[in-house]
């Protein structure tokens, strides 16, 4: 080997070694990149772990039905009522999905979507306004495209309030809310033998508040207003530092001494601890 081939091979080699370096630096600089990466993603996953845990999500399902065919006239005050009631729990915190004038598949999927947003530290409201019917002790909220001659429509056409309240529960929902204005004279009464009039009783699961416009088995009368009286009077007490069962049960008295009787609401309560409505007052 000559003294000029030596020299080209010592260059080769130095070439080389240089590229050698370049390489494993930018070897090491992307494992370091990578590694603060993962320590960030998993710093932004505990911390949203963390804030999950520290929070109660406030979730309300809030549905208002008005115009059904069967109908002779729609009812008006459930579209306002279930738009009151959601610009007044938005306020207080809750993150509401509203549904005006729902199909059976519009209520399904709202359910469906209630349901995947509720864990176990969600106090979580459902309100109904529309036409309610009773069929084999369980009271069913009605779609407005319910077709409904027979007691077993009600039961494939209609939606169970006991249902939805069993699925919350098995969610794990830390406290369930409901407030049912369905107790209306509807026009499908006298298409079956087996009718009753108004709700059947609804029983409240573990940790429940059951708030309904009147009593198992009777009708409320709508009246003229903006709003139904048991949202009028609810809307009223909503705000207040109150408790959900003191809001409930003034509600209640309120309907029942301005009727003299006539219409007393129904509320039933499992409630292990109470619930504010009001932030401000939790």
């Amino acid at each position: 080997m000559n003294v000029r081939q030596l020299d080209i091979s010592r260059r080769t080699i130095a070439v080389a070694a240089a590229l050698i370096g370049t390489v494993s630096l930018a070897i090491g600089a992307h494992a370091a990149l990578n590694m603060r990466s993962l320590d960030a993603a998993k710093a932004v996953s505990t911390e949203q772990v963390t804030g999950s845990l520290g929070q109660t999500s406030r979730l309300a399902l809030v549905i208002g039905n008005g115009h059904y065919p069967d109908a002779n006239a729609p009812l008006t005050q459930s579209i306002n009522d279930a738009r009151a009631l959601s610009s007044a729990l938005r306020k207080n915190g809750f993150d509401v999905d509203m549904v005006e004038d729902a199909s059976k598949d519009d209520m399904v999927r709202a359910v469906n979507r209630l349901k995947s947003r509720i864990h176990r530290d969600s106090v979580v409201m459902l309100f109904f306004g529309g036409y309610g019917v009773q069929a084999g002790r369980e009271s069913y909220m009605l779609p407005v495209d319910a077709v409904i001659w027979k007691e077993s429509d009600v039961r494939r056409n209609g939606v169970s309030i006991e249902g939805v309240l069993e699925m919350m529960k098995e969610q794990g929902a830390k406290a369930k809310l409901v407030v049912v204005d369905a107790s209306r004279r509807n026009p499908y009464e006298r298409r079956f033998r087996s009718y009753s009039h108004g709700l059947a009783p609804i029983s409240a699961p573990d940790n429940a508040l059951i708030l309904s416009s009147a009593s198992p088995g009777k009708v409320a009368d709508d009246g003229k207003g903006e709003h139904s009286v048991l949202v009028s009077e609810l809307l009223n007490n909503l705000n207040t530092k109150a408790g959900a069962e003191a809001v409930f049960n003034k509600t209640r008295v309120a309907i029942s001494r301005a009727s003299e009787g006539d219409q007393v609401p129904t509320v039933s309560s499992s409630l292990q601890e109470d619930v504010q409505f009001s932030e401000a007052g939790g």
